[in-house]
Protein backbone atom coordinates (compact mmCIF):
# COMPACT_ATOMS: atom_id res chain seq x y z
CA UNK A 1 0.00 0.00 0.00
CA UNK A 2 1.69 3.26 -0.81
CA UNK A 3 1.48 5.80 1.83
CA UNK A 4 0.74 9.70 0.65
CA UNK A 5 3.57 11.90 2.50
CA UNK A 6 1.66 15.50 3.34
CA UNK A 7 4.18 18.44 3.76
CA UNK A 8 3.34 20.29 6.90
CA UNK A 9 1.86 23.66 6.47
CA UNK A 10 5.44 25.48 6.80
CA UNK A 11 7.31 22.90 3.83
CA UNK A 12 4.62 23.29 0.94
CA UNK A 13 6.51 26.05 -0.76
CA UNK A 14 9.17 23.30 -1.22
CA UNK A 15 11.91 25.69 -0.50
CA UNK A 16 11.22 27.34 -4.08
CA UNK A 17 11.41 30.48 -2.99
CA UNK A 18 15.14 29.99 -2.33
CA UNK A 19 15.77 28.67 -5.85
CA UNK A 20 15.07 31.31 -7.79
CA UNK A 21 13.90 35.04 -7.80
CA UNK A 22 10.52 34.74 -9.95
CA UNK A 23 7.41 35.23 -8.23
CA UNK A 24 6.46 32.18 -6.50
CA UNK A 25 4.90 30.94 -3.20
CA UNK A 26 3.26 34.42 -2.38
CA UNK A 27 0.64 33.07 -0.73
CA UNK A 28 -2.84 34.04 -0.46
CA UNK A 29 -5.36 36.60 1.83
CA UNK A 30 -9.21 35.57 1.40
CA UNK A 31 -9.30 35.47 -2.90
CA UNK A 32 -6.60 37.73 -3.36
CA UNK A 33 -2.56 38.84 -2.61
CA UNK A 34 -1.68 39.06 0.74
CA UNK A 35 -0.72 43.01 0.79
CA UNK A 36 3.37 42.28 0.88
CA UNK A 37 2.67 40.79 -2.24
CA UNK A 38 0.54 43.47 -3.94
CA UNK A 39 3.38 45.83 -2.74
CA UNK A 40 6.26 44.17 -4.22
CA UNK A 41 4.36 43.49 -6.78
CA UNK A 42 3.90 47.58 -7.99
CA UNK A 43 7.13 48.17 -6.61
CA UNK A 44 9.49 45.57 -8.77
CA UNK A 45 6.66 47.14 -11.90
CA UNK A 46 7.95 50.25 -10.74
CA UNK A 47 11.75 49.45 -11.35
CA UNK A 48 11.09 47.81 -14.67
CA UNK A 49 9.54 51.03 -16.05
CA UNK A 50 12.46 53.27 -14.51
CA UNK A 51 14.48 50.48 -16.06
CA UNK A 52 13.58 51.03 -19.78
CA UNK A 53 12.53 54.78 -19.90
CA UNK A 54 16.16 56.17 -17.55
CA UNK A 55 18.91 56.70 -19.62
CA UNK A 56 22.61 55.77 -18.70
CA UNK A 57 24.94 58.42 -17.55
CA UNK A 58 27.30 58.12 -20.55
CA UNK A 59 30.10 60.25 -18.97
CA UNK A 60 30.04 58.16 -15.94
CA UNK A 61 30.31 55.07 -17.93
CA UNK A 62 33.00 56.68 -19.82
CA UNK A 63 34.71 57.54 -16.60
CA UNK A 64 34.85 54.14 -15.19
CA UNK A 65 36.42 52.77 -18.74
CA UNK A 66 38.96 55.46 -18.62
CA UNK A 67 40.09 54.32 -15.15
CA UNK A 68 40.36 50.84 -16.91
CA UNK A 69 42.94 52.09 -19.46
CA UNK A 70 40.01 52.00 -22.35
CA UNK A 71 39.11 54.51 -24.82
CA UNK A 72 36.03 55.43 -25.29
CA UNK A 73 33.62 56.81 -28.22
CA UNK A 74 30.04 57.60 -28.15
CA UNK A 75 27.65 56.97 -30.90
CA UNK A 76 23.67 58.01 -31.66
CA UNK A 77 21.11 55.83 -33.29
CA UNK A 78 18.49 57.32 -35.62
CA UNK A 79 16.28 57.33 -32.48
CA UNK A 80 16.79 60.82 -31.95
CA UNK A 81 14.57 60.41 -28.30
CA UNK A 82 13.35 57.36 -25.74
CA UNK A 83 9.85 57.63 -27.14
CA UNK A 84 11.01 57.03 -30.68
CA UNK A 85 13.32 54.84 -29.47
CA UNK A 86 10.49 52.68 -27.88
CA UNK A 87 8.05 52.96 -30.45
CA UNK A 88 10.83 52.68 -33.19
CA UNK A 89 12.91 49.60 -33.03
CA UNK A 90 13.83 49.91 -36.34
CA UNK A 91 15.67 53.58 -35.98
CA UNK A 92 17.49 52.23 -33.25
CA UNK A 93 19.16 49.16 -35.56
CA UNK A 94 20.71 51.84 -37.86
CA UNK A 95 23.25 54.51 -36.98
CA UNK A 96 23.46 58.08 -37.16
CA UNK A 97 25.12 59.66 -40.48
CA UNK A 98 27.12 61.53 -38.37
CA UNK A 99 28.09 58.73 -35.59
CA UNK A 100 28.73 56.12 -38.93
CA UNK A 101 30.86 58.79 -40.35
CA UNK A 102 32.91 59.38 -37.01
CA UNK A 103 33.38 55.47 -36.87
CA UNK A 104 34.76 55.62 -40.39
CA UNK A 105 37.36 58.17 -39.34
CA UNK A 106 38.33 56.06 -36.70
CA UNK A 107 39.17 52.89 -38.94
CA UNK A 108 42.24 52.40 -39.67
CA UNK A 109 43.55 50.24 -42.79
CA UNK A 110 44.02 46.98 -41.07
CA UNK A 111 40.81 47.50 -39.47
CA UNK A 112 40.10 45.72 -36.09
CA UNK A 113 39.68 41.88 -34.80
CA UNK A 114 37.48 42.41 -32.56
CA UNK A 115 34.61 46.12 -31.54
CA UNK A 116 32.78 46.06 -27.81
CA UNK A 117 29.79 47.97 -28.15
CA UNK A 118 27.64 49.20 -25.07
CA UNK A 119 24.16 49.39 -26.17
CA UNK A 120 21.21 50.96 -23.37
CA UNK A 121 18.80 48.46 -24.64
CA UNK A 122 15.23 48.33 -22.78
CA UNK A 123 17.33 48.83 -19.42
CA UNK A 124 19.50 51.24 -18.09
CA UNK A 125 19.96 49.82 -14.87
CA UNK A 126 21.22 46.21 -16.39
CA UNK A 127 24.12 48.75 -18.06
CA UNK A 128 24.86 50.92 -15.60
CA UNK A 129 25.64 47.88 -12.97
CA UNK A 130 27.15 45.04 -15.22
CA UNK A 131 28.74 46.51 -18.29
CA UNK A 132 31.85 48.33 -16.71
CA UNK A 133 33.02 44.70 -14.61
CA UNK A 134 31.89 42.70 -17.65
CA UNK A 135 34.33 44.58 -20.11
CA UNK A 136 37.03 44.66 -16.95
CA UNK A 137 36.31 40.55 -16.72
CA UNK A 138 36.35 40.21 -20.85
CA UNK A 139 39.23 42.76 -22.00
CA UNK A 140 42.59 40.59 -20.70
CA UNK A 141 40.68 37.55 -21.69
CA UNK A 142 40.31 38.61 -25.35
CA UNK A 143 43.84 39.98 -25.48
CA UNK A 144 45.15 36.50 -24.02
CA UNK A 145 43.45 35.42 -27.79
CA UNK A 146 46.38 38.34 -29.29
CA UNK A 147 43.08 39.56 -31.08
CA UNK A 148 43.21 43.78 -31.65
CA UNK A 149 40.00 45.74 -30.37
CA UNK A 150 38.58 49.02 -31.40
CA UNK A 151 38.01 51.81 -28.68
CA UNK A 152 34.52 50.60 -26.89
CA UNK A 153 31.45 52.26 -28.31
CA UNK A 154 28.75 53.49 -26.26
CA UNK A 155 25.97 53.66 -28.40
CA UNK A 156 22.57 55.91 -27.32
CA UNK A 157 19.03 54.54 -27.73
CA UNK A 158 20.63 51.40 -29.51
CA UNK A 159 19.43 47.94 -30.10
CA UNK A 160 21.39 44.50 -30.79
CA UNK A 161 21.61 45.03 -34.44
CA UNK A 162 23.16 48.62 -33.89
CA UNK A 163 26.75 46.31 -33.77
CA UNK A 164 26.20 45.84 -37.40
CA UNK A 165 26.73 48.92 -39.00
CA UNK A 166 29.59 49.78 -36.04
CA UNK A 167 31.32 46.85 -37.10
CA UNK A 168 31.07 47.55 -40.79
CA UNK A 169 32.18 51.38 -39.90
CA UNK A 170 35.26 50.30 -38.07
CA UNK A 171 36.02 46.93 -40.14
CA UNK A 172 36.11 44.88 -37.39
CA UNK A 173 35.66 41.00 -37.85
CA UNK A 174 33.80 40.61 -34.59
CA UNK A 175 31.22 42.57 -32.81
CA UNK A 176 30.07 42.00 -29.06
CA UNK A 177 27.53 44.10 -28.24
CA UNK A 178 26.43 44.35 -24.78
CA UNK A 179 22.77 45.96 -24.16
CA UNK A 180 20.50 46.03 -21.10
CA UNK A 181 17.63 43.50 -22.14
CA UNK A 182 14.06 43.79 -21.46
CA UNK A 183 13.43 44.18 -17.83
CA UNK A 184 10.69 41.59 -16.31
CA UNK A 185 9.41 42.04 -12.53
CA UNK A 186 11.91 39.38 -11.37
CA UNK A 187 14.94 41.15 -12.94
CA UNK A 188 15.34 44.86 -14.35
CA UNK A 189 19.03 44.49 -14.13
CA UNK A 190 19.99 41.88 -16.92
CA UNK A 191 22.84 42.32 -19.09
CA UNK A 192 22.64 40.46 -22.57
CA UNK A 193 25.59 40.09 -24.81
CA UNK A 194 25.21 39.61 -28.26
CA UNK A 195 28.29 38.42 -30.63
CA UNK A 196 28.54 38.27 -33.82
CA UNK A 197 31.73 37.31 -36.98
CA UNK A 198 31.23 39.27 -39.92
CA UNK A 199 29.17 42.87 -39.23
CA UNK A 200 27.30 43.82 -41.83
CA UNK A 201 24.19 46.38 -41.82
CA UNK A 202 20.62 43.76 -42.68
CA UNK A 203 22.59 40.35 -41.22
CA UNK A 204 19.72 38.32 -39.62
CA UNK A 205 18.82 37.79 -35.74
CA UNK A 206 20.08 33.83 -36.77
CA UNK A 207 23.99 35.08 -37.37
CA UNK A 208 24.14 36.17 -33.57
CA UNK A 209 25.16 34.26 -30.41
CA UNK A 210 23.58 35.30 -27.37
CA UNK A 211 24.98 35.00 -23.59
CA UNK A 212 21.62 36.37 -21.53
CA UNK A 213 21.08 37.12 -18.04
CA UNK A 214 24.61 38.52 -16.99
CA UNK A 215 23.79 40.28 -13.51
CA UNK A 216 23.82 39.22 -9.73
CA UNK A 217 21.11 36.46 -9.34
CA UNK A 218 21.49 35.45 -13.02
CA UNK A 219 25.07 34.14 -14.63
CA UNK A 220 28.08 36.08 -12.96
CA UNK A 221 30.29 38.39 -14.71
CA UNK A 222 33.35 36.02 -14.51
CA UNK A 223 31.53 33.08 -15.84
CA UNK A 224 29.79 34.85 -18.75
CA UNK A 225 33.34 36.64 -19.71
CA UNK A 226 34.66 32.82 -20.35
CA UNK A 227 32.01 32.10 -22.01
CA UNK A 228 32.18 35.34 -24.46
CA UNK A 229 35.66 34.33 -24.63
CA UNK A 230 35.11 30.90 -25.89
CA UNK A 231 32.70 32.12 -28.14
CA UNK A 232 34.97 34.76 -29.82
CA UNK A 233 38.04 32.10 -30.40
CA UNK A 234 35.69 29.82 -32.24
CA UNK A 235 34.24 32.31 -34.29
CA UNK A 236 37.64 33.28 -35.06
CA UNK A 237 38.80 30.22 -35.74
CA UNK A 238 35.74 29.02 -38.16
CA UNK A 239 34.48 32.59 -39.29
CA UNK A 240 30.77 31.80 -38.44
CA UNK A 241 29.02 32.71 -35.78
CA UNK A 242 24.85 31.81 -34.76
CA UNK A 243 23.12 29.03 -35.64
CA UNK A 244 25.95 27.72 -38.25
CA UNK A 245 28.37 27.82 -35.02
CA UNK A 246 28.40 24.31 -33.97
CA UNK A 247 28.46 22.76 -36.94
CA UNK A 248 31.35 24.58 -38.21
CA UNK A 249 33.43 23.75 -34.88
CA UNK A 250 32.39 20.04 -35.54
CA UNK A 251 33.76 20.42 -39.24
CA UNK A 252 36.68 22.16 -38.11
CA UNK A 253 37.81 19.78 -35.34
CA UNK A 254 37.19 16.70 -37.81
CA UNK A 255 39.70 18.46 -40.27
CA UNK A 256 42.19 18.57 -37.59
CA UNK A 257 41.70 15.03 -36.11
CA UNK A 258 40.68 13.10 -38.91
CA UNK A 259 37.41 11.88 -37.18
CA UNK A 260 34.23 13.02 -35.94
CA UNK A 261 34.52 15.11 -32.40
CA UNK A 262 33.10 12.42 -30.12
CA UNK A 263 29.55 12.62 -28.59
CA UNK A 264 30.28 13.25 -25.22
CA UNK A 265 32.15 16.79 -25.97
CA UNK A 266 30.14 19.64 -25.70
CA UNK A 267 30.57 22.93 -28.00
CA UNK A 268 29.89 25.95 -26.33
Amino acid sequence: MVKMLKPAASDKTLGLKDMTDARVSLGRHGAGLPTRAQLAFLLDHARAREAVWTSIDRSSLADRLARLGLSVVNVESMARDRNIYVRRPDLGRQLSEESAALLKHKRTIEGYDVAIIVADGLSSSAVDLNAVPLIEALVPRLASLNLSAASIVLANQARVAVGDPVGEALGAKLTIVLVGERPGLSAADSLGAYITYGPRSGNPDSSRNCVSNIRDGGLPIHEAAEIITALTRDMMSTRVSGVGLKAAIAGLLKNQNGSAPPKELVLV
